[in-house]
């Protein structure tokens, strides 16, 4: 996962403005990132699509005060809550975003049109009700580290045993690349959120990588079918705590101001 989710700028952002630390321009830019144009429908009230500055607004207006992040799998509903229609969406999408204060979930619907090497991509993200409970597997801040430490020993014992992380010359471009783009200084999180959700987010990503490389047919020496599925079944329970760290760290800010008001 070189790239961070759609749900997860959408909701970073998205927080930065509910909490006034950004402008409305200046959120938008960075949610749309390298796509070319995001919208917001069914919004109650609009009825057609809108854009993002004013979807935003609009939210914040129904009585939206934070934004969470949903990463579902398939027998893994992280960061859901209900109900089976929101949950079906956000698992097909692989990702959602549940507001906090008013019982409304927004899941992305990918649209790319363009020739090869010049693919444009457009977002519509659709508004529908949610189940206003605890968002399911997600763990504390604190939690997320600690699984990460490990997760990421097993990693790199896992691509060690498979001879993935010296296997080549596109696995090592791919490693080359992630480094450049860690060491561009890009933002990770937007302002606001704390410093440990900064590290937390950066680590699982790394994980995320690290799985990515080990899930490729074309680096390594598993090669054979079951020695593949092998390799999947091992990564299995990595993947799902480097999932469950990025949630805790984009859901960061919304839990702490939840905690607060107990």
């Amino acid at each position: 996962m070189l790239t961070e989710p759609r749900s997860g700028r959408l909701a970073a952002w998205g927080n930065a403005l509910l909490a006034g630390l950004v402008s409305p321009d200046d959120a938008a830019l960075a949610i749309v990132g390298d796509d070319t144009v995001h919208r917001v429908a069914g919004l109650p009230g609009e009825p057609a699509p809108v854009g993002l500055t004013l979807a935003l607004g609009r939210l914040r207006a129904l009585g939206v005060t934070g934004l969470r992040v949903a990463l579902p799998a398939p027998g893994h509903p992280l960061g859901l809550s209900g109900p089976p229609e929101f949950n079906a969406r956000a698992l097909e999408a692989e990702e959602a975003v549940v507001c906090f204060g008013a019982a409304f979930g927004l899941v992305p619907e990918l649209y790319e049109a363009g020739p090869a090497g010049d693919v444009h991509a457009e977002v519509v993200w659709h508004v529908l009700p949610v189940r206003e409970a605890p968002p399911a597997d997600v763990p504390s801040l604190g939690e997320a580290e600690r699984e990460l430490a490990e997760a990421l020993r097993d990693a790199t014992a896992m691509l060690a045993r498979l001879d993935v992380a010296g296997s080549g010359p596109v696995a090592e471009a791919a490693i080359d690349a992630y480094r450049a783009r860690a060491e561009r200084g890009r933002e990770v999180l937007a302002p606001g959120y704390p410093p440990r959700a900064v590290r937390v987010l950066e680590l699982a990503q790394r994980v995320a990588f690290l799985i990515s490389l080990a899930q490729d047919d074309g680096h390594g020496a598993a090669v054979t079918a079951s020695e593949i599925s092998a390799r999947t079944q091992a990564l299995r329970p990595v993947e799902r705590t480097a999932r469950r760290a990025q949630v805790a760290a984009y859901n960061s800010i919304v839990e702490e101001r939840e905690r607060g008001t107990r």
